[in-house]
């Protein structure tokens, strides 16, 4: 029988870890575009 590789277990269960960290950020960052009002120059009119 094959010995487990848990080193490579780990390393995918990290790197599982670490995408869901980065949509659920990319994802709160696009609520945040969103929830914003419009910027505006801040000039004087005329």
């Amino acid at each position: 029988m094959a010995k487990p590789n848990y080193s490579f277990e780990k390393r995918q269960r990290e790197l599982a870890k670490k995408k869901k960290q980065d949509e659920k950020a990319a994802k709160k960052q696009a609520e945040r575009d969103t929830s914003r009002p419009p910027e505006t120059d801040g000039g004087t009119p005329g």
